[in-house]
């Protein structure tokens, strides 16, 4: 009687270091041989887009990455990819960042310590590859203490800042279409979405290309006006026209004068729940 065999578990690795993106992936060769890693990335737009395309079981994300941080990328995953943060900061600050990670590493990585990853990824797939949460959370094990909100706030305000003054915030982006440049003001911007090279600026009329990430533009436009929606996009919601539910329970946008509808990720989906 034949029996399926197992498939191979798949990770996706992430670190704008190349020197350190090989020393982990070495490291995991030989601690987990098992372990597929079926892409790497050097910046956080290039790793966002991976994971949406693979799907792998796991992600190894750097935190300070061009384009998305490691933060933004784990903020907009879909699917039940497993993160593990691999990073310089300290481990108060990052076990208080995201519940849904299955565990942090501190660089420079230490085998033994990647070995107790390693262990903890291997419990976690084999109890339920689609749960998104904690291993020893999963086996009855109390998960670790959050920050409170206050303290949480904080720490997302020191790696992902925001423009707080009018004066440090854009007016104008100057924009490409065709060949030509324009100065586009921001008030006539419907939304801004971004891929591995360019950002598109899209308004009532036209689409243009940029080439500054969505990360430096969310610095400097204003954030009562521009909000993060999902990996990749921000929205103006001065055009904000509707949201609705599609068949998969999954929220989606509709500009005004804009046909095109935007999916809302589910880690920015309560901005929307007083709507």
């Amino acid at each position: 009687m034949s029996t399926k065999p197992i498939p191979r578990p798949r990770a996706l690795l992430a670190d704008d270091e190349p020197h350190l993106l090989r020393v982990l992936q070495d490291r995991l060769h030989e601690l987990w041989p098992e372990l597929e890693i079926v892409a790497t990335a050097e910046h956080g737009l290039a790793a966002a887009q991976q994971i949406g395309r693979l799907q792998p079981d796991i992600a190894f994300l750097d935190i300070q990455m061009p384009g998305l941080t490691g933060l933004e990328v784990a903020q907009g995953i879909e699917g039940a990819t497993r993160v593990v943060f691999v990073t310089a900061y300290d481990e108060h600050a990052l076990s208080a960042f995201e519940h849904e990670a299955v565990d942090y590493v501190l660089k420079p990585v230490r085998p033994e310590r990647l070995q107790l990853t390693v262990d903890r990824l291997r419990r976690a797939l084999a109890i339920r590859p689609d749960a998104p949460m904690l291993a020893d959370e999963a086996r009855g094990a109390p998960a670790p203490s959050l920050p409170e909100g206050a303290e949480l706030a904080k720490l997302l305000a020191q790696l992902m800042p925001r423009a707080t003054s009018a004066q440090t915030m854009l007016r104008h982006l100057r924009a490409s279409h065709g060949s030509t440049t324009h100065m586009i003001p921001v008030e006539d911007i419907l939304y801004l979405q971004s891929d591995e090279k360019y950002t598109l600026v899209r308004t009532t009329e036209h689409e243009y290309l940029i080439r500054s990430s969505i990360l430096e533009l969310a610095s400097q436009l204003d954030p009562q006006r521009f909000w993060q929606v999902h990996r990749g996009i921000l929205i103006n919601v001065d055009h904000l026209l509707s949201t609705r539910r599609d068949d998969n329970a999954r929220l989606l946008l509709r500009m005004r004068g804009h046909e095109r509808e935007l999916p809302v990720s589910r880690a920015y989906v309560h901005l929307f729940k007083a709507m």
